[in-house]
């Protein structure tokens, strides 16, 4: 996923001579100015209110939601490729049009299966506690090899949402991926496993970053990077229980 493409390039990254020469750059910046946790995390609580703000908005006009997918998916980009360092004002903007975006979304599925909403909800939540308990007690550590293979995962997923949004241009989609078969409620089961355990990434770059003292700026990149993985994993979540319950 590009996005873990991105933080690679702040935190622990495959290349030792990059990560040598950003360890060095963080040695003349101040103190007040470095990244903390407890930084990152009320960030991440300001991004999270937003969302939750914005998602108020597209449930009652959810006309709203396909232009704020696309203004979130431009400032996601604009973020990670451009400007990591204006994520203070990008990132806050991402997590208002993404919750739009997914209010609108929630209200869909939520006309056609009742209380699936609060379950997704739940589950999102859930999975995310349970991975940072894993991830701060050792259960679940990010090595190496850990970050290969779910870059390769993620690159995979990735590349077949690609093929189906073109087919969809042509009125096809990939059944295994859309259908309520039993195959394609696996590939699901798959998917939100994928996208669980990136939190561990997210988790792992926040940490990493905050005791190597990188730019306060990061405290927003690093939280707007957990929001990208948690709502991606939203709506794997809220598609997989709509298969489930459509059977």
């Amino acid at each position: 996923m590009s996005k873990h493409a991105a933080i690679n390039r702040f935190g622990r990254s495959a290349n030792p001579a990059f990560t040598k020469n950003f360890t060095s750059s963080f040695d003349s910046i101040p103190i007040s100015e470095r990244m903390t946790l407890d930084g990152a995390v009320n960030k991440t609580g300001i991004l999270l209110g937003l969302c939750f703000a914005g998602a108020f908005v597209g449930w009652n006009i959810p006309v709203l939601a396909i232009p704020s997918a696309i203004i979130g998916f431009i400032l996601a980009l604009v973020t990670i490729f451009r400007s990591p360092s204006k994520a203070g004002s990008t990132a806050p903007l991402y997590a208002l049009v993404q919750g739009i975006f997914l209010g609108g979304i929630t209200l869909m599925f939520e006309s056609q299966f009742d209380g699936i909403a609060i379950q997704a909800i739940g589950l999102t939540f859930g999975i995310l506690a349970s991975l940072l308990v894993c991830y701060k007690s050792g259960l679940i550590l990010p090595t190496e090899n850990f970050r290969l293979m779910l870059g390769a995962a993620i690159g995979g997923i990735m590349i077949l949402y690609l093929i189906n949004f073109v087919m969809s241009f042509f009125g096809s989609t990939l059944s295994f991926l859309t259908s309520n078969s039993p195959m394609s409620i696996g590939i699901s089961f798959g998917i939100v496993a994928i996208a669980s355990f990136s939190l561990v990434l997210d988790f792992d770059f926040i940490e990493e970053g905050a005791e190597k003292g990188m730019p306060k700026y990061m405290e927003w990149y690093g939280a707007f990077s957990l929001m990208v993985t948690l709502i991606w994993l939203y709506l794997e979540i809220i598609r997989l229980l709509a298969k489930m319950r459509s059977r």
